[in-house]
């Protein structure tokens, strides 16, 4: 069971996630739908790892699976040596509340709430938060957490997301196409957070896009086409997230 107290330090081998034979099938009416194919994984301590793949892949399935929004219909799903399939919702609450950040598409502010208020939203519930301040600071809205998200642009709406999502210092961050509806620099500035956060907390980070470009800044891309992992290498260089051109 996950505890409700701190999260346990990572196993020795440095794995978070281990995933076996993940399936998962959507039943709408006398259709089956299956999403996920038996996928096998392991997600490791401070990696940043990209999820790529064209829509209908699998790749958002695979995501909430992990974030515990999502259960699968078989196969096996251990965080830390703890096994989430199968877990009880309860269990599946603390998890997600405890361990994992996340940070979707559309930045799902409270439009009445500032910045600092929208991000302590999440450190009044949390073990051992950062301040508001300190998660703002840490993608660059020092000066921009006392305005309320209709005087924000779109990609300062997203980095106020990000910190949401960090002040409780995940152990896992999970990034569901984060610049999916951003232009390109302000996209560039959202990963640059997200780069940030990779490396200096050494959060686990994993990102899903249909966006080939954005492999380039990953430690491992895991390539996903009809609900299984068809593909993954493994970058020698990460490139700056400053320096990708799409």
């Amino acid at each position: 069971m996950i505890p409700r107290a701190t999260p346990p330090p990572p196993t020795a081998t440095g794995v978070v996630f281990e995933a076996r034979k993940l399936r998962k099938v959507y039943h709408t009416g006398e259709l089956d739908v299956v999403a996920l194919h038996g996928v096998d994984l392991e997600l490791n301590a401070g990696e940043l790892v990209c999820l790529l793949g064209a829509s209908g892949s699998g790749k958002s399935t695979l995501l909430n699976i992990l974030g515990g929004l999502d259960v699968p219909t078989s196969g096996e799903l251990i965080y830390k040596g703890w096994q989430l399939d199968g877990s009880r919702e309860e269990t599946l609450t603390l998890f997600r509340r405890n361990c994992v950040g996340f940070v979707f598409q559309f930045y799902n502010l409270i439009p009445s709430l500032t910045a600092r208020e929208n991000v302590a939203l999440i450190t009044g519930i949390s073990l051992d938060p950062m301040t508001s301040e300190e998660a703002l600071e840490m993608v660059g809205l020092g000066a921009r957490m006392d305005h309320f998200p209709s005087q924000l642009s779109g990609g300062e709406q997203q980095r106020v997301a990000i910190a949401r999502a960090i002040a409780k210092r995940p152990e896992v961050l999970l990034c569901d196409e984060p610049t999916g509806a951003l232009d390109v620099t302000t996209g560039i500035t959202v990963l640059e957070a997200v780069e940030r956060i990779n490396r200096e907390l050494g959060t686990l980070t994993v990102v899903i896009t249909h966006n080939a470009v954005m492999s380039e800044m990953a430690d491992r891309v895991l390539y996903l086409s009809d609900g299984k992992i068809v593909n993954s290498h493994r970058n020698e260089t990460r490139l700056p997230a400053s320096q990708l051109k799409w």
